[in-house]
């Protein structure tokens, strides 16, 4: 690593050639290259208090994030190394008031855009100075199909109504949109509703996104964690609809851990296909990464460039390819296509980062997992803690059911 400078750039390349600098070494990272897509959390700031949300519980406070000009000079070094994508997400963006300016810097380094948004903050005005900045697309979450269920997750009154109001805006605008509905216990029931919401707003892609547990999600894991009946309902109707909708909507479907056999291959594996940047300016190689404690993640306010966080940082590389692997993981035939699952959810559920996922069957921990995944459906614990700056508010009797 010795011709490697100090600032992250290697020897004899140009400054802007980050893609040069990987090449240059044979590391772990050197494998994959930068990733084609990025993660920008602009703000934990948001007017939802979704229960499942992906945001860490320590959130960053509006006084941490990276000022307009630290963001626009992270697209810039994105842009020169090779990334081709940004994904403006949060928290809310739009709770931003420099978002129109940071889609348009986008635009001008020559990165395609996403806006990945709850929406209630928009306007089509808003909505129409992103796009003549060079928006690319846009994803909308949903809480349901409904205003009853919807607002009541999302704990924000017209909230449904909002968000399909700017959908409508979208399509009018000609922007692509993808429908993310985030499904668990309390609204599979709308899942068949959803998809045709999806298909009534025009939507290009519909994510069923169907709950993963840490952070926010596992501290109301029984308010909600879907039965196993639910789960094979669900598989069925994406599966007869996916047939159905071919041409007209593409759906995404992923099973919950909890009730798979095998783990998911977690961001792509630890470290070899994603990386985000937080609030404050972090780099992480998952939403959920900060919740592993004992790991130190380096900032865009650091000495290094994100080159080398990318594939110098201690991090980054502990979790890498397979020799980090206990038994076992170590031994199995599927240790280079799962990676051992989510380092997060081990870390989680063992309270070690470097045992198997206990999603896996392979798992000491699996049935017991499975089990009390079916416990808590059971137990129809419906009372929600809704996500704040606060630590968490418990639902109210009265709010509950409403």
């Amino acid at each position: 690593m010795s011709d490697i400078l100090a600032d992250g750039k290697a020897a004899g390349t140009a400054p802007s050639d980050g893609l040069a600098v990987l090449e240059s070494q044979r590391s772990t990272a050197e494998t994959f290259g930068i990733p084609l897509a990025v993660l920008a959390e602009l703000t934990h700031r948001c007017p939802l208090q979704c229960p499942y949300c992906s945001n860490p519980i320590e959130l960053d406070r509006g006084g941490s994030e990276l000022t307009t000009e630290e963001w626009k000079k992270v697209l810039s070094e994105l842009a020169e190394i090779g990334v081709l994508q940004i994904h403006f997400s949060g928290g809310e963006p739009t709770a931003r008031k420099d978002l129109v300016e940071l889609v348009q810097h986008a635009t001008d380094v020559g990165l395609y855009s996403n806006l990945i948004t709850s929406a209630v903050l928009l306007t089509k005005e808003k909505l129409s100075a992103l796009a003549d900045a060079g928006l690319c697309h846009v994803q909308i979450s949903f809480q349901g199909n409904e205003p009853m269920v919807a607002d009541r997750v999302a704990g924000l009154k017209n909230a449904h109504e909002k968000k399909i109001e700017a959908a409508k805006w979208t399509r009018e605008l000609d922007l692509p949109l993808t429908v993310n509905a985030v499904m668990h216990r309390q609204n599979l029931h709308q899942l068949q509703d959803i998809i045709q919401m999806a298909v009534d707003l025009d939507a290009d892609r519909l994510e069923v996104a169907n709950v993963q547990y840490y952070g926010w999600a596992l501290k109301n894991r029984a308010a909600l964690m879907p039965t196993l009946e639910q789960i094979e309902e669900s598989s069925r109707i994406v599966e007869e609809a996916a047939t159905r909708l071919k041409g007209i909507l593409a759906i995404d479907y992923v099973v919950p851990d909890y009730y798979a056999l095998r783990p998911k291959k977690c961001m792509g594996g630890w470290g070899r296909q994603f990386f985000n940047i937080s609030p404050a300016g972090k780099v992480l190689p998952c939403h959920a990464a900060e919740s592993i404690t004992g790991l130190e993640f380096e900032s865009v306010r650091s000495n290094h460039s994100i080159a080398w966080i990318w594939q110098h940082s201690e991090a980054f590389n502990r979790y890498r390819g397979t020799g980090w692997m206990k038994e076992p993981c170590k031994s199995c035939e599927f240790r280079e296509i799962d990676f051992g699952g989510c380092r997060c959810q081990a870390f989680a559920l063992t309270g070690d980062a470097g045992n198997t996922d206990p999603a896996c069957t392979l798992s000491p921990r699996h049935e017991e997992i499975f089990k009390q995944a079916e416990r808590e459906a059971a137990a129809h614990q419906d009372r929600f803690l809704y996500r704040n700056f606060a630590g968490g508010t418990l639902e109210t009797e009265g709010e509950h059911g409403a």
